[in-house]
């Protein structure tokens, strides 16, 4: 008999959805009507979960699926999991750490130079034939050079040492804040982050606090500029959204690239509205490349736990 795997979220890889039918029997909640009346029923079957970051799993259910063994977590965000909860039952948390580093590093150089450049207003602007109405070269404003940039990096783990290392070809210098001060990067370390974004030309949020809130406010946006641009691909909720809105609106930064959002997929219409920002539906990991590496982890996770192995990614056991 096949072991019973509930999967609360999409996976977008065929052959990883393949491999998962060949190897368990798997519920897709997100596609049952009655889920309750099926975790009260099936719940007991069930030994492993395949849960996103941004979905988690509650307690709740948790308390319904009382020989879970693992709950494998397609992304790097833990906070909505109780991590203290699962490691008092002995359940086995993983995510999948270090396979999205390289394609969220990209986007968030991608976003700041997007910002910077205008590239999204100056493709609608030749998408909708405005060059041809005002061929003028002063139709458009002049843009911002990324090249030679003043880099803030917000957080200095994985994806904040690659975003470092794609800005450094561009010739930008470097600094960073975080908890501490790292020896091991080469980089100017500014323990506040007022400080920070007053020495930065961009400010780039890479770090992965799942507790943290509001972090980037009115204050911090005062300190970077009317010069200065926000790049985030970590958690949206890192912005205090209403601040940045009135930033921008007001011209109190040049503009902003952002992937993540406070109440995804509800984005503000004044950034939506906005020439100066450059949105994203939080795609920064959305390359086949990652999501094949991220969904191969969960499959190896959820086969160490079943194998009665610690999961080589496991964050409580």
């Amino acid at each position: 008999m096949k072991p019973h795997v509930l999967q609360l979220n999409p996976i977008l890889i065929p052959a990883i959805n393949d491999e998962l039918a060949s190897r368990y029997i798997v519920h897709k909640f997100f596609e049952l009507t009655d889920k309750d009346a099926w975790l009260r029923e099936e719940g007991a079957a069930v030994q492993a979960v395949i849960t996103g970051g941004h979905t988690g799993i509650s307690q709740e259910m948790l308390a319904q699926l009382p020989h879970v063994k693992v709950v494998a977590i397609n992304g790097v965000g833990t906070d909505a999991v109780d991590l203290t909860y699962c490691r008092s039952r002995g359940v086995a948390v993983t995510a999948t750490l270090g396979a999205l580093t390289e394609d969220v590093a990209d986007l968030a150089i991608g976003l700041l130079i997007a910002a910077c450049r205008n590239l999204c207003a100056g493709d609608r602007f030749v998408r909708g034939g405005q060059w041809e109405i005002f061929a003028q070269p002063s139709a458009i404003p002049l843009a911002r050079r990324f090249s030679g940039m003043r880099l803030g990096i917000v957080g200095m783990g994985r994806v904040g040492r690659a975003v470092a290392v794609r800005a450094a070809a561009f010739g930008c210098p470097i600094s960073y804040t975080d908890l501490h001060a790292m020896a091991d990067v080469p980089y100017r370390f500014e323990a506040d982050l007022i400080s920070l974004a007053q020495q930065s030309d961009a400010l780039v949020l890479c770090a992965a606090a799942d507790k943290a809130e509001g972090l980037v406010n009115a204050a911090v946006l005062e300190a970077l500029g009317p010069n200065g641009f926000l790049v985030n691909v970590a958690r949206g909720r890192l912005v205090n959204e209403a601040d940045l809105t009135q930033a921008l609106v007001t011209g109190q930064i040049a503009g902003a690239g952002l992937d993540v959002f406070v109440d995804e997929p509800h984005v503000p219409i004044a950034l939506r509205q906005s020439d100066a920002v450059t949105l994203q539906a939080h795609r920064a990991s959305a390359t086949w490349e990652t999501r094949t590496a991220m969904g191969q982890m969960v499959l190896d996770s959820i086969a160490q736990a079943l194998a009665g192995a610690r999961p080589a990614m496991s964050l409580t056991t």
